[in-house]
């Protein structure tokens, strides 16, 4: 997944560039100010890094990045699950405008600066120029050595929240007793009188239509009667009627063909007013006023109402109202349940503890193999006899992170006795510590680019040829992209690229080209001895980068 091509459009002072990334170790030059750094920059924003408006070239609308990665077969299963096509190469794409507002694509589909920055984490690892700055803070001395143990802290933070989560319900709970006590009393004397009514769910409305039919009982029993003396009235009865016209209308369909039709019509309505006037008289049988019935229903129906008025609720809305307290009293119960709050508590205490023990084994078991590993590289630095230390300490209570307090320690000559790495004097020592520690942690990383940002700076004349070496070495596995000011370092790069600046009546930009043969004897003199160059820096230049060829 190395970078393939960097594409850049008003970017700071560059107006445009398209630049083609090989395998192996690439170096990038350029005389101070020429923006040698502006490609790391652009980077870092393309993997999600915080942009603003600065980054737009002076009178332009907006910036846009571009960076192309080789056919990203390990990230098949993130890209899926993220919801982006997978294609032949990884396509990631940043603009911001000139306000400052950002957008983010991934393979053409919108994304966002988390994502790019989940994808820049498994891409590409960044060392920079101040990385010594982070083996002052503690997150970062025990990242490095988690990292190097092959562990991940996820588990234990999980572990630790759920701790604090049950240490905090504890201590709520026995605060709170009384006002717990109070509540539940109230609750449960609330309920009582609620399950007095045992109001049913779909109750209220079923009393609320008995009700209404046996209040109106008289007028419904009259209008019913009514009904069925039109239908079946003796003397004008609309089924003897209907009888009558339908016989008149048969008698004589052998005359008039249209007689048969009409027939029918009558008989179907005839057959409709019988069927009406039985349902009439089953629903007298079964219907009476029943005033007894009706009082029984005003007195629940009052009950409910009374019940209803004290808690400010409508009647239909008592049952929920019921259940929700059951549900609140429940949740009180087990919040005073002081017992089970406290045997909750050390359940999660203890798998924090177990899973906190394995991964300090873990870390006291690669921490002599992480100094050991440091101390090698830092040999080949310029810091021959020097040693690195990785120290553990119990911490005096457990945080979040374990149990651990992660410190590095370093010598930087022989005798010497190692001290914390923040308080060695030499800031080209703290410089050194940095990269063999750099070097030593990016053999065990995935990303498959490295870049260098001038992290060899306080650096010079061998040890400067060893940096150069040691990044030399990295690239035949991975791609290495450095930026340095160091001609030891350029000359034993694969690939050389140069940054420029210049400025016309448009203002000033940058580009960056390849340089090979007698360009690149030329810039590695320039770096040995400035912008005049001589044939004394020039045979060097040469030497060096032949001596620096495999």
């Amino acid at each position: 997944m190395s970078i393939r091509r960097i594409n850049l459009r008003d970017f700071v002072i560059v107006r445009e560039l398209e630049l083609d990334l090989d395998s192996g170790f690439s170096v990038l030059t350029g005389e101070t100010g020429a923006g040698k750094s502006i490609l790391v920059d652009a980077l870092q924003l393309a993997l999600g890094a915080r942009g603003d408006a600065g980054v737009v070239r002076e009178g332009a609308a907006r910036a846009e990045i571009s960076v192309e990665f080789d056919h990203p077969q390990a990230l098949a299963g993130w890209l899926d699950q993220a919801g982006f096509e997978p294609g032949d190469t990884l396509l990631l794409r940043r603009n911001i405008d000139a306000q400052g507002k950002s957008r983010a694509w991934v393979n053409g589909s919108p994304a966002t600066a988390t994502q790019l920055r989940e994808l820049g984490e498994q891409l590409v690892d960044i060392h920079g120029q101040h990385a010594w700055q982070s083996l002052t803070r503690p997150d970062a001395v025990r990242g490095l050595l988690d990292a190097y143990a092959g562990v991940s802290t996820d588990e234990i933070q999980r572990l630790w929240q759920a701790w604090r989560s049950a240490q905090q319900q504890l201590e709520d709970a026995r605060q709170a007793q009384d006002t717990l006590q109070r509540e539940r009393e109230r609750l449960a004397w609330q309920i009582g009188e609620v399950e007095k009514l045992a109001p049913g769910a779909d109750e209220w409305d079923e009393l609320n239509a008995g009700h209404t039919r046996l209040s109106h009982a008289q007028a419904l029993l009259e209008a019913a009667r009514g009904a069925l003396e039109a239908l079946e009235g003796e003397d004008s009865g609309a089924t003897g009627r209907l009888a009558q016209a339908h016989g008149a209308l048969q008698a004589q369909e052998h005359l008039e063909p249209e007689f048969q039709a009409l027939a029918e019509v009558l008989a179907s309505s005839l057959a409709q007013a019988e069927d009406a006037a039985h349902s009439l008289h089953a629903y007298l049988r079964k219907t009476d006023l029943d005033p007894d019935r009706l009082a029984e229903l005003d007195e629940r129906m009052s009950l409910w109402l009374s019940l209803a008025r004290r808690y400010k609720r409508t009647p239909p809305e008592l049952p929920a109202l019921l259940a929700g307290w059951k549900d609140e009293l429940t949740r009180l119960d087990a919040a005073a349940d002081l017992q089970a709050l406290e045997a909750a508590e050390q359940r999660h205490a203890q798998a924090f503890l177990a899973a906190a023990k394995t991964l300090s084994k873990a870390r006291a078991k690669a921490a002599p193999q992480l100094a050991k590993a440091i101390t090698q590289a830092m040999q080949g630095l310029g810091m021959q006899g020097g040693r690195f230390e990785v120290q553990l300490q119990a911490l005096p209570q457990p945080a979040q992170w374990g149990l651990d307090d992660v410190s590095f320690l370093a010598a930087g000559h022989p005798g010497a006795t190692p001290r914390p790495v923040g308080k060695v004097a030499s800031g080209g020592e703290l410089s050194r510590i940095a990269l063999a520690i750099a070097v030593t942690t990016s053999e065990l990383g995935t990303a498959q680019t490295l870049i260098f940002d001038e992290v060899d700076s306080g650096v010079g004349g061998a040890v400067a040829e060893t940096v150069g070496r040691l990044m030399k070495q990295l690239g035949r596995d991975r791609q290495v992209l450095a930026v340095t000011h160091l001609p030891q370092v350029a000359a034993c790069a694969d690939h050389h690229l140069v940054v420029s600046k210049q400025s016309d009546k448009a203002g000033t930009t940058s580009r960056v080209e390849p340089v090979q043969g007698e360009q690149r004897v030329a810039e590695v003199a320039r770096m040995l001895g400035g912008e005049r160059l001589s044939g004394t820096t020039l045979a060097h230049a040469k030497e060096m980068l032949g001596s620096a060829a495999p």
